[in-house]
């Protein structure tokens, strides 16, 4: 209902409406809407809903800003006020350069985003095309990784509030760089959620990992849908976004005939159709499933974009020699050759993690490499583990390299995790900040509990709750500035790397699938695309990888010796990898 201050509580017998200190009396009308009976005056105000006689206000369900935090009164905002700086950006779309995801708590030692927006000059001197925030909507306490959150339409007070994300987001593409929000349409966080009060978004007893679904399929789910694409549209239209990652869509419990995910792709598509912009949706989904990036029009869910953290897990196992839990299949470098030619690994094949068999093959004919997402770090991979350690804590300095030349070489679209181009030593752990004692002692002996039934050491597991597990993960900057250190190192890596992909056509070119030669005994691996060959060699002694013809030009090598031509190939030092332009046929 388009009226102001209007909400939709169709479970509410009586509800009133508290602003600037008065009750305002409201009509329900058709749908299980409510209006005031008098319309408050405009202009910046407090206000919260009185549910079936109680005194206590609740938050609006689509509040844009919760100044004294999820229990408190809602506040106005009006989006329109911000006096834009960013007609002149055009945005390049999901087109294949690199996204670099950050957490605002813990990218700077401000924790804001008037700080972050201070770094943007720097991400767009390395080279980054896109700006991945982790979700940023209102949740309970100080800090957290934001998938805690229970007011999807107002941006967290502590970052700074819905002004300062409109600042970041003009900031940002004043300096080149695209806008992509996490978002979270699967679950609610454990405190704060009066959802429930107003209306059924939630369906009891159909709970996924983190709780009781949304109803996505039940009654009245036309209007819980409505509140997420009517959401997701709000970051777009009104905070200038480019895209949305749209977080563990494989939990989303959906037997409707349209899938939301078809129903967010075509009203993005719209918006985007409507504002002259190229708007986007990334899905992250653990399924294989391809179906999600296909065409509307052959029955896929149209999205732009997917996570495939089978890439992650093979490049992880090839240079960690972790197998345990969903890795075990991964131990090969066939597995790393398998998802750079077709994008998953599991298209069908047996997972062992899982017990049964596991996704389809991408279907390449409608499907590019560039619609694929893929890391060698990310906040899950990295904050998931029980310490939260990066792969600097284990890595040297030559299998990170590696690492950096895969990703950033790869055909598909490369996402880095906030420091990684720097190897950073600090970790990246989970932490909360539950106001709730008990819900927060829960958190902390649910988190130990997990990590012992897999074997770790509880001593190394860091209480969520305690304020130093937050701290120890804020980014230490000094570290990129550092020189004669692997920090340096690794930065002028990435940085080579990504003007390389900027640079050449066959490497910028995210539309062709590639060629992909290994050597399993000997560690190699080749990886062609057009003119440019990137040879890997994994192993611990120089590799003679075959490379029919003249060899070409050296555009980079993580070797400490040069490239020696041999007969039929070239030799690539242990652990080293080399990117060469071939000569035209």
């Amino acid at each position: 209902m388009d009226k102001p201050f209007a909400v939709w509580a169709p479970r509410a017998h009586a509800l009133e409406l508290l602003v600037a200190g008065q009750r305002v009396a409201m009509h329900q009308h058709d749908g299980g809407w409510w209006a005031p009976a008098v319309v408050p005056p405009p202009g910046e105000l407090d206000y919260g809903y009185l549910v079936d006689g109680e005194d206590t206000p609740l938050p609006d369900p689509r509040s844009r800003r919760q100044p004294d935090g999820v229990h408190g009164l809602s506040r106005t905002f009006d989006p329109g006020a911000h006096s834009w700086g960013d007609a002149s950006w055009e945005s390049p779309g999901l087109a294949g350069g690199a996204i670099y995801e950050l957490h605002l708590g813990t990218f700077t030692p401000e924790g804001t985003l008037d700080a972050a927006a201070a770094r943007l000059g720097y991400l767009a001197e390395l080279g980054i095309q896109h700006v991945e925030l982790l979700p940023v909507n209102a949740f309970n306490g100080t800090h957290n990784w934001g998938y805690d959150g229970v007011l999807w339409y107002a941006v967290q007070e502590t970052y700074g509030g819905p002004a300062a994300y409109q600042r970041f987001v003009d900031a940002a593409h004043q300096h080149g760089l695209g806008v992509i929000q996490d978002v979270v349409y699967n679950h609610l966080g454990p405190s704060g959620n009066y959802l429930p009060r107003f209306g059924p978004y939630l369906t009891a007893g159909n709970a996924n990992t983190w709780g009781d679904s949304v109803n996505l399929d039940g009654p009245d789910s036309d209007e819980v849908r409505s509140y997420i694409v009517e959401n997701a549209l709000m970051w777009m239209r009104d905070h200038h976004v480019d895209g949305l990652r749209l977080d563990a869509v494989h939990a989303f419990k959906d037997t409707r005939a349209t899938p939301l995910l078809e129903e967010l792709a075509a009203a993005t598509d719209a918006l985007g159709h409507q504002l002259g912009k190229d708007l986007f949706l990334i899905a992250e989904s653990d399924l294989n499933n391809d179906r999600l990036i296909q065409p509307r029009d052959v029955n896929g869910d149209g999205l732009c974009g997917q996570w495939s953290d089978d890439f992650h897990h093979a490049v992880h196992v090839n240079l960690t020699g972790e197998t345990a839990g969903y890795y075990a299949d991964f131990e090969s470098v066939g597995a790393l050759a398998q998802v750079l030619r077709g994008g998953f690994f599991h298209d069908g094949s047996y997972s062992s993690f899982r017990g049964r068999h596991h996704g389809r093959p991408v279907n390449q004919d409608r499907v590019t490499p560039g619609q694929l997402v893929v890391c060698t770090q990310n906040h899950d991979q990295i904050g998931n583990r029980a310490a939260g350690d990066r792969l600097t804590a284990t890595l040297t300095a030559d299998r990170l390299e590696l690492a950096a030349v895969l990703n950033l070489t790869a055909p598909f679209t490369p996402l880095l995790f906030m420091g990684e181009e720097f190897a950073a030593s600090t970790p990246w752990q989970f932490f909360t900040s539950h106001p709730e004692p008990e819900l927060g002692q829960a958190t902390a002996e649910g988190r130990l509990a997990e990590f012992a039934a897999m074997g770790w050491d509880p001593g190394v597991v860091p209480n969520p709750q305690a304020e130093s597990t937050f701290l120890d993960s804020k980014l230490d900057w000094s570290e990129a500035e550092a020189p004669g250190t692997v920090h340096a190192r690794m930065l002028e890596l990435y940085r080579r790397l990504l003007a390389l992909r900027a640079a050449e056509p066959d490497l910028a070119d995210t539309g062709t699938w590639p060629q992909v030669e290994f050597h399993e005994a000997e560690g190699w691996l080749l990886l062609r695309r057009g003119v440019i060959a990137v040879a890997v060699n994994l192993a611990e002694r120089d590799a003679t990888v075959p490379l029919p013809g003249e060899p070409g030009e050296v555009l980079l090598s993580t070797g400490a010796g040069g490239v020696e031509r041999t007969e039929g190939g070239i030799t690539v030092d242990a652990v080293s990898a080399v990117i060469l332009r071939l000569p035209q046929a």
